[in-house]
């Protein structure tokens, strides 16, 4: 069967590490055009494309050029936050089937829009959410969907990444991330996090978010960082960084259950989705990458637990998700891990098959707002705000 012929919008940090690391090994998938506002990234693409495939790509500057074109099956959308969904909306009014990076959203008119323009087109759309396919998040679906945790009451998880470096040098990588937190102070990034809770919890599938509340610090890191570091922007010394150094919010769900997600990517520390599942028989948490089952252990284990981090290897037997056995046959490949080629790969399978996409446009929209939303709920003290149903209803049967 003929590779689908894909059309790559943006082509900045994200863009061009996922055409590297992973695009160019998915044999479902041709790249045939890539876009992007900077013609030197443009030309960058390209040559990586030659050089692994033996062809050069058809190239345009503006991504709406790009879906009048007939060399293109399906769309990927990797460019900054602003973006992804008008550039979404335009491509399903064209009949093209599109997949869009993660991120934020500005407005809540976007996420009705982008669902909207769905229901009336049905163009295939994908939320791209990565860490939806991580190993230990689908394990850890797995085994709630046979029970070993009980009845699931909380989850947490977070986006704990030191992005100083390349918040503060936005200017000269022209990257988005700066101007956002110049501007907005929001849980800017929700859907690392949230994304896999939404699974483990059935959101849109028989459960939904209802209210959040989110608070957050001072913001000190960016200028101290700046402070500390003479080779970057030093304009931004005295800047106002308007994003919290910990903004953290808590959701609450129709079936009883909280969601506490956490954004601390403005201070020294190191990696974590904190991804963490909390249940009636057991746990499961990401920082420590271990299993806790109700009584397995002694009360000295329990103080003592660290002689127990990383049990969770122990369980991939017998609770690997299928998924992951399958993947784990061959060699492993993409980034993050493989997270990055098992969603894209699921992309370009579901729009070769005519399959509906796992993630759909009810997820991207219930998740992306959480970024809106939480800006409106710090800017009024932490004032619960509610969460809109893009279902409309349908979550209880869907």
């Amino acid at each position: 069967m003929e590779p689908l012929k894909i059309g790559l919008v943006g082509l900045g940090s994200r863009g061009y590490m996922l055409l590297k690391e992973t695009l160019l090994y998915i044999p479902e998938m041709q790249i045939s055009v890539v876009c992007d506002a900077y013609e030197d990234r443009i030309k960058q693409a390209q040559d990586l494309i030659e050089e692994r495939c033996g062809r050069r790509p058809a190239a345009e500057l503006d991504y709406s050029e790009v879906l009048t074109r007939s060399d293109i099956d399906a769309l990927i959308i990797a460019t900054s936050w602003e973006h992804h969904v008008p550039a979404a909306i335009q491509a399903m009014k064209a009949g093209i089937p599109v997949g869009i990076e993660v991120g934020g959203v500005y407005s809540l008119e976007e996420c009705w829009e982008l669902v909207r323009t769905y229901e009336e087109t049905k163009t295939p759309f994908m939320f791209m959410e990565n860490c939806c396919y991580g190993r230990r998040e689908l394990m850890a679906l797995n085994m709630k969907e046979q029970g070993v945790f009980g009845d699931i009451v909380h989850c947490r998880g977070g986006y704990m990444h030191d992005l100083r470096s390349e918040v503060t040098r936005g200017k000269e990588n022209r990257h988005y991330r700066l101007r956002n937190y110049l501007n907005r102070n929001a849980e800017n990034y929700p859907t690392h996090e949230l994304g896999p809770i939404a699974r483990i919890l059935d959101i849109n599938h028989g459960n939904r978010m209802l209210t959040l509340t989110s608070t957050a610090s001072i913001s000190k890191g960016m200028n101290e960082y700046v402070r500390r570091h003479p080779d970057c922007d030093q304009s931004l010394l005295h800047a106002r960084f308007a994003q919290g150094d910990v903004v953290n919010t808590v959701i609450t769900c129709a079936g009883g259950e909280t969601i506490l997600l956490t954004l601390d990517t403005s201070l020294p520390r190191y990696y974590s989705r904190d991804f963490t599942v909390c249940g009636t028989k057991g746990m499961y948490e990401e920082k420590t990458d271990s299993v806790f089952l109700d009584g397995l252990y002694s009360m000295e284990e329990e103080f003592f637990w660290n002689k127990h981090w990383g049990n969770a290897k122990e369980y991939e037997e017998q609770y690997d998700h299928p998924v992951w056995k399958d993947f784990l046959k061959s060699e492993i490949k993409g980034g993050h891990g493989g997270m990055d080629y098992l969603v894209f790969r699921e992309f370009a399978q579901c729009i070769r098959d005519g399959r509906p996409c796992p993630i759909d446009v009810y997820d991207a929209a219930s998740w992306m707002c959480i970024s809106v939303l939480s800006e409106q709920s710090i800017a009024m003290g932490g004032h619960p705000v509610a969460i809109p149903d893009f279902t409309n209803g349908r979550w209880m049967t869907r």
